[in-house]
């Protein structure tokens, strides 16, 4: 039986984005630096782990977010929202 309270993986990052804004306090740009350390792990795995492609995963990614930011939404409420048994 799955945990209610179990974070979806989704959850769990924003979770961590919390932690570190958190951890810088009120320094300046804060949520910016929380956000840029979290891109920096994300880029290097899916570069060690993304085959050809991630490249174009990536690049895919921002122009959704640029130009049909609601279908982004979609997609991360999507992955938010749902907990799958591991």
């Amino acid at each position: 039986m799955a945990d209610p309270d179990r974070k979806t993986p989704v959850e769990k990052v924003e979770a961590l984005y919390r932690e570190l804004v958190d951890w810088y306090g009120e320094g300046s740009d804060r949520e910016i630096r929380a956000a840029s350390k979290l891109l920096m792990i994300a880029l290097l795995k899916l570069k060690a782990h993304g085959g050809f492609g991630w490249r174009g995963l990536v690049e895919d990614y921002v122009l959704m977010l640029e130009n049909d930011p609601e279908r982004y939404a979609r997609i991360l409420d999507a992955n938010r929202g749902e907990r799958k048994q591991g």
